[in-house]
C-alpha cells in the first residue's frame, strides 16, 4: 500500500491485519486504539469527534470489500453504535469467525475502591463474551478524581481474576483504602458523569490509557444498567446560616482548643473568621462540595495554590491560616470517622507545607492579576469602600493594570 492519502486510508492501513487477529476482544482493543488518536487530538467534545469520525469513515469505506476493511468497519460499528451508518454495517463474506461476537458481552462482576479521604474512587467491572469464541474475560477499571471532577484514567485488560486479586490485596493491606461490591447502575452513573467532563477538556491528563481505551470503555459502560442506583449523598453548598452554625460548632470542639483557636480575640478574631470563611469557600469549589472533606491533597490545593490566587491575606491572616487549617482538618477527620492515621497524615502534610506557603505569600508569585491588584490597592492604603479614592487609584495605575491583564 502506498502512502495513505486520507485519514480513512491511514486507518485502513493501520488495521490491515485486523482480520488475522485471534478474537473479538483483540479487534475491539485495536479499534479503540485507532479511535484514540481521534479522541486525543480533538480540541473539544472528544466523544462527539470520535462519533463523527466513525460515521464519516463508514460512509467513505462503504464500497471496500477487503476482509480488513469490512472487519474494521464492524469493529467501529460495535464500539460506536450510535455513529451514523453503524446500524447498517454487515460482516463481509471473508469476515473472521469471531466477527459475530463483537460487542456481545455480559457483566460478570462490579466493585469499587478508593481512599478514605474521598479524593479518588476507582470502579471495576468484569465482562465475558456470550460465546467464549469472542475472546477472554476482561476487566474495565475507571478512576474518578473528585478533586478535579473528572474520570482521570480508564483501563481495559485482564485477566480479571488477577486484576481483582491485586486490588483486594492492596486494599486489605492499607487502612487508608476501602473496597466493596458496587451496584452496576452507580458505576454507570458516576463514571459516565465524570467522563463527560473529561471528554470536554482542552488537554487530557498525562500518561495512562485514557485515549486508547476510551471507545471500548464507552461501549462497555453502555451495557451497564441505567436504573436507579443506591442513593448517593451529594452535599450541597452551605447556606449562610449553615456556615455560621458549622463555624460555631468547630470553635466549641476540642480540635479548636488543641490549636488555641477557641481563645482568639481582639484583632485576631477577624482574621480567624476570615480564614474559616476561606476554608468553606474553597470546599464550595468542588463538584460535590463537602466542607469536611480534607486530605493531604486537598490541603495542598488550598494552601499552596487556591488561596494565593483567590484571596488577599494580610500578615495576621497569613500567620493564622495554617493553624486554622490544621484545626479544621482534624475536626473534619473526627466528624468523618477517619482513622487516626489518616488525620495524622493530613496534619503532618500541612505542617510540611507551611514554609512553602510562607514563601508564596511573600513572593506573591501565584496571585491572579485581580488579586495582585487588590493587594497593591490595600498596600497603598486605599479604602475599597471609598469610590472616589478607588477611582483615583485605578486611574493612576491604569497603565500598570492593563499591562498585567487585570
Amino acid at each position: 500500500m502506498g502512502t495513505p492519502q486520507t485519514p480513512y486510508d491511514a486507518v485502513l492501513h493501520a488495521a490491515r491485519d485486523v482480520a488475522k487477529l485471534d478474537n473479538a476482544l483483540d479487534a475491539e482493543m485495536l479499534g479503540a486504539a485507532l479511535l484514540g488518536s481521534v479522541y486525543a487530538v480533538a480540541e473539544t467534545r472528544r466523544d462527539d469527534a470520535v462519533r463523527e469520525f466513525v460515521g464519516d469513515f463508514l460512509a467513505a469505506t462503504s464500497r471496500r470489500r477487503a476482509a480488513a476493511a469490512t472487519t474494521i468497519r464492524s469493529v467501529f460499528a460495535a464500539l460506536v453504535p450510535d455513529a451514523a451508518g453503524a446500524d447498517r454495517v454487515r460482516p463481509g463474506a471473508a469476515a473472521p469467525a469471531w466477527s459475530g461476537q463483537l460487542g456481545r458481552v455480559h457483566l460478570t462482576g462490579c466493585w469499587s475502591y478508593g481512599d478514605v479521604y474521598g479524593d479518588q474512587t476507582s470502579y471495576l467491572a468484569t465482562f465475558a463474551y456470550d460465546d467464549p469464541a469472542g475472546g477472554p474475560e476482561h476487566a474495565l477499571v475507571a478512576l474518578v478524581d473528585h478533586n478535579i471532577g473528572i474520570t482521570k484514567d480508564v483501563f481495559v485488560g485482564g485477566p480479571p481474576s488477577r486484576v481483582l486479586d491485586q486490588i483486594r490485596q492492596m486494599c486489605a493491606g492499607d487502612e487508608l483504602t476501602w473496597f466493596r461490591d458496587e451496584e452496576p447502575a452507580r458505576m454507570h452513573t458516576e463514571v459516565t458523569r465524570h467522563l463527560s467532563v473529561t471528554d470536554d477538556l482542552s488537554e487530557l491528563p498525562g500518561e495512562g490509557s485514557l485515549a486508547t481505551d476510551r471507545a471500548l470503555v464507552g461501549a462497555r459502560l453502555a451495557l451497564l444498567p441505567v436504573g436507579r442506583p443506591a442513593p448517593v449523598r451529594v452535599v450541597e453548598p452551605l447556606t449562610a446560616a449553615e456556615r455560621t452554625d458549622l463555624v460555631r460548632r468547630f470553635l466549641a470542639a476540642p480540635e479548636a482548643a488543641r490549636f488555641g483557636l477557641d481563645t482568639v480575640d481582639g484583632a485576631q478574631l477577624a482574621s480567624l473568621h476570615f480564614c474559616l470563611g476561606l476554608l468553606l469557600d474553597h470546599a464550595a469549589t468542588f463538584t460535590d462540595p463537602d466542607p469536611l472533606r480534607w486530605s493531604p491533597t486537598v490541603a495542598g490545593l488550598f494552601l499552596l495554590d487556591w488561596v494565593h490566587r483567590r484571596a488577599v491575606l494580610d500578615m495576621d491572616d497569613a500567620a493564622l491560616l495554617p493553624r486554622v487549617l490544621r484545626g479544621w482538618a482534624a475536626y473534619a477527620a473526627r466528624k468523618k470517622g477517619l482513622p487516626e492515621t489518616a488525620a495524622a497524615r493530613t496534619d503532618a502534610a500541612i505542617e510540611e507545607m507551611v514554609p512553602e506557603f510562607a514563601r508564596l505569600y511573600t513572593t506573591g508569585e501565584r496571585r491572579s492579576p485581580a488579586t495582585a491588584a487588590v493587594a497593591q490597592l490595600l498596600a497603598d492604603g486605599v479604602d475599597p469602600d471609598d469610590p472616589a479614592a478607588l477611582d483615583a487609584w485605578i486611574e493612576a495605575n491604569r497603565h500598570h493594570l492593563t499591562d498585567d491583564g487585570a
